[in-house]
This record gives structure tokens, C-alpha cells and sequence, in this order.
């Protein structure tokens, strides 16, 4: 037996439906929305060129620290509290739209500096101007989403995000096809945001207060401002490797990390996305009986390893053949930034669920110190591999985008290792537990890559050799898991084909 650890955690039926409920619509949402996006993403990525793509590269990271600013963290705050009532709504709702239109009357002016930094291309400055309104959009959205998210019916989420990732696409695409090029990824971020907002607002069944209360922002404070200035930390650095190589390497550089970053991301935030959503308000609704805490913990943290590694494994090893599928050999140079991309997204994700044991305690000061280590030793990393950033050679055109990126995988590696430490003591759960949770799905990972990785030697074609790796992985890490009785894996399959659900 894998987990040894006892079925029941105590929780009811009814809470049990729920969360299955909820990982059933985050699951369908992910995957259905990934497909969107994949295959707009294919389409507009053989159809633009590289300058194109670091066009948008480049305004995205300003998008980014806006939609930060936007929220400012009360959203999970929200979460974090256990009946949030409709004036709470009301309030944080008014607090983002307002710091929205703010933030974008700055950034409209502030335009001509950002094609300043980015080598002086005039370029940015209309298109900036336009996708910075998609943050104003967004930020009808957000409590709306957090409303269904807290209720863990998540359903309708699912629903505009699909929906609006279809009709993105149509308008993505058409705009490539006829010679918009970056104005097509532009107006495809526009169209996503407003058809996800209005989806929401006319199904969601709830209508804010014409009201604000300062008293009920400030009751939120210590907890969303903790994430805020968490996700602040996490987003600089996040978005701070493009500004360098924007700034330092050019614009082609960057659409090639821009690319990478893309598709490693669609893997990397599905899973985080998923686990927050679907285990953030179940772990905030037991805060209170530790015991019983420490026991979801441990679940939440065995079905996260068993994802994870299989899923980050398994796109490393198929990076090639995925992108020669894809792109034939447009996006090579990427395919290098894309594997180091996973192998951090590893650490990313079990960091950032981590985070959700702190948020739900409500200790989102230890966030901010997690954050604030990692960017120390990010920020050295960063200074030190700078001065080989447009380093590059006949081989590889990236060579020092490598060189940049394997530091800042070394500075989140090292603070997964403090998260671990800290996360054990406050859950009151033993470190070797949590490494006991991970062991047995990296070792059958590791088992199962090796048939997939001799495939890959093949020489097959691309999309025979994906079909075939994929087969052949599945196979073993299903197969052992199954051998050795993981709980986590049996539970999964009856959630996901609806057994047991009404007597669980």
C-alpha cells in the first residue's frame, strides 16, 4: 500500500461530494480550455513571427503587475474567510474595478515608456494601450469567480472559460490569418476577458450592494495584504526575466522565451489552478480542528505528487517531439527554456500548494518571508548569470537564456526546501511524512520515463513518437500504482467515472 493513512478523514458525504464535484468542473475546465488554448496557441505561433510574439512578450509584463495591483489580494482573503457576507462581496468588487480604471488611466500615459525600455519600438505604444484594458474587464470578474470558488460550484467557471476561450480563438485566429500580427494575440485577450466577465454576470445570480465599507476592506487586510504582497514578490519575478532579456538580448530572444514560458505554464498553472481552486476552501473550512487538517493535508499532498511528477515528468522527456508536432522547427531554440521551465514548475507547484496550507491557517505573513527568501536567492542568481544573457552560439541561439534560467530553477528549488520545513511545522504533520507522501510517485515517475525516453530514440515521427511515449508511460505509472493499491489513484478514477459519489 502507497498511503497507508485511513480512508475516512472524517468530513461527511456531503463534504466528499463536493469536492469531487469541484475537482470534476476544475478538471473539465482545465482540460477543455487548454485544448482552446493549445490550439490557438499552435495556430497563432506557426503564423506570427518571433518579433511578434516578443511584442506581446513584452507588454505582458506590465499586464502582469497591473492585474496584480487589481486585486490586491483580497480575493483569497475572501476565500480564506469562512461566510463572507454580500457587503464583503460588494466592497472588494467596487475596490478592484476602481484600481482598475486607475492603474490603467497610468499605464495609458506611461505607454511611450514602455516601448522605452524595450529598445524604442513604437509598436508597444497603441498596442499596450488596448490590451491593458483586458485588466478593467477582469476585474468584473473576480468576484464573481471567487463567489462560485468559495462554494465549490465551480461549474459556470468552467462554462465562460471555455466559451470564452472559443470565441477568443475565433477572433485570434481570424485577425492572424489576415495579417494583423501581434494585434491578433491583442484582440484575443480582449475578447477572452470580456466574454468570461459576461458569461459570469448573467448566470452567477448575484448583483452587488451599492455600497462600500473602508471597515470591511480593512478587516481583510492582514490576510490580503500578505498575499498581496506575496504574489507582488512572486510576479517581479515571475515577469523580471522577461524585462531582462527584452531589455538585454532583443526581441527575438524574447518571443522565443515567451513561447516557452507559454506552453510550460498551460501545464504548470492548469495543476495549481486546479488545487487551489478545489482544496483552498475545503482546507479554510476545517481550520479550526487540526487534527483533521493535518489528515486533508496529507491527502492534498499525496494527490499533488501523484499529478505532478507523472505530468511534468512526462512533458520533458516528450519536448521535442511536442514541439516538431506543433511548430516543425520554427520554435527549436525554445524547446531547451521549455524543459527547464517544468522542471521549476515542479517546485512552483508543490510550493504553491504549500501556500494554501499557510493562506487557510490565515498565516499569510510566513508567505510573504517564502516569497521574500526565494526572490534573495533568485535576485543572486539573477545578477550572476546577467552578464551572459545574450550569450549564444551556433548550437543554440539561447544558450544564455539557459544559463539565466537554471539559476532562478536552483533559487526555487532551494525555497521549496524552507516551504517543506516551515509547512511541517505549521501543520504539526512530521517532515518525513510529507517526503513519504512524494517518494513513491517520483520513483514510479522516474520507472515509467525510461520506456518513454528509449521511444524518443527512435527516430518515429513526431506525433507517433508523442502517441507511443505517452502510451508507454501511462501504462507503467498506472499500472505499479495500481500493483502497489494507491489509494490516490483508485479515488481519482471513481471521481472521475462518478462511482461510489452518493454513498461516499
Amino acid at each position: 500500500m502507497i498511503d497507508r493513512e485511513p480512508a475516512s478523514d472524517g468530513s461527511g458525504g456531503e463534504l466528499k461530494l463536493k469536492v469531487a464535484r469541484t475537482l470534476k468542473w476544475n478538471v473539465i475546465d482545465r482540460v477543455s480550455s487548454q485544448l482552446l488554448y493549445a490550439v490557438t496557441g499552435v495556430v497563432l505561433a506557426r503564423m506570427l513571427s518571433h518579433e511578434d510574439v516578443g511584442l506581446v512578450g513584452a507588454i505582458l509584463v506590465f499586464q502582469a503587475f497591473a492585474s496584480l495591483f487589481v486585486d490586491s489580494g483580497f480575493s483569497s482573503a475572501l476565500i480564506q474567510r469562512k461566510n463572507p457576507t454580500r457587503l464583503d462581496y460588494s466592497t472588494v468588487l467596487w475596490f478592484n474595478i476602481a484600481m482598475a480604471v486607475g492603474l490603467y488611466i497610468i499605464l495609458y500615459f506611461a505607454a511611450p515608456w514602455v516601448a522605452l525600455i524595450f529598445q524604442g519600438d513604437p509598436r508597444l505604444i497603441p498596442l499596450s494601450r488596448v490590451m491593458f484594458l483586458s485588466f478593467i474587464i477582469n476585474a468584473t470578474a473576480i468576484v464573481q469567480t471567487n463567489r462560485l470558488m468559495k462554494r465549490m460550484d465551480v461549474r459556470m467557471v468552467a462554462v465562460s472559460n471555455s466559451l470564452g476561450l472559443f470565441v477568443a480563438a475565433v477572433v485570434g485566429i481570424y485577425l492572424a490569418v489576415t495579417g494583423w500580427g501581434a494585434w491578433a494575440i491583442v484582440w484575443q485577450t480582449i475578447t477572452l476577458a470580456a466574454v468570461k466577465s459576461a458569461v459570469l454576470w448573467l448566470t452567477g445570480g448575484w448583483t452587488p450592494l451599492m455600497r462600500f465599507s473602508w471597515s470591511v476592506l480593512r478587516s481583510y487586510f492582514s490576510v490580503g495584504s500578505g498575499v498581496m504582497l506575496t504574489s507582488l514578490l512572486t510576479t517581479v519575478f515571475q515577469n523580471i526575466y522577461s524585462f531582462f532579456i527584452g531589455n538585454r538580448a532583443g526581441l527575438v530572444p524574447l518571443g522565443y522565451f515567451t513561447q516557452a514560458d507559454k506552453w510550460s505554464k498551460m501545464g504548470i498553472m492548469s495543476l495549481s489552478q486546479v488545487l487551489t481552486s478545489s482544496f483552498l476552501p475545503l482546507l479554510s473550512g476545517v481550520q479550526d480542528d487540526r487534527e483533521r487538517f493535518a489528515r486533508m493535508c496529507g491527502k492534498t499532498h499525496r494527490f499533488t505528487s501523484y499529478l505532478v511528477f507523472p505530468a511534468m515528468g512526462l512533458l520533458i522527456v516528450m519536448a521535442t517531439p511536442i514541439f516538431h508536432t506543433l511548430f516543425s522547427t520554427k520554435w527549436d531554440a525554445s524547446i531547451a527554456l521549455f524543459q527547464i521551465l517544468l522542471l521549476r514548475g515542479v517546485f512552483m507547484v508543490l510550493s504553491l500548494l504549500y501556500n494554501n496550507y499557510i493562506l487557510s491557517l490565515g498565516h499569510s505573513r510566513w508567505l510573504v518571508f517564502i516569497e521574500a527568501l526565494r526572490d534573495g536567492i533568485a535576485l543572486v542568481a539573477i545578477f550572476v548569470a546577467l552578464p551572459y544573457i545574450s550569450l549564444s552560439t551556433d548550437g543554440s541561439p539561447v544558450m544564455g537564456l539557459r544559463i539565466f534560467l537554471w539559476g532562478q530553477l536552483i533559487a526555487t528549488a532551494l525555497t521549496w526546501c524552507v516551504s517543506l520545513v516551515l509547512v511541517s511545522r505549521i501543520t504539526g504533520r512530521p517532515l518525513m511524512s510529507y517526503l513519504g507522501d512524494m517518494a513513491p510517485y517520483l520513483a514510479i515517475t522516474m520507472l515509467g520515463l525510461l520506456p518513454a525516453a528509449a521511444i524518443g530514440m527512435l527516430g518515429l515521427h513526431p506525433l507517433l513518437t508523442c502517441i507511443c511515449q505517452a502510451t508507454a508511460f501511462a501504462a507503467v505509472y498506472c499500472g505499479v500504482n495500481a500493483l502497489l493499491r494507491s489509494r490516490i489513484q483508485s479515488d481519482l478514477f471513481a471521481y472521475l467515472l462518478g462511482r461510489g459519489l452518493s454513498n461516499s
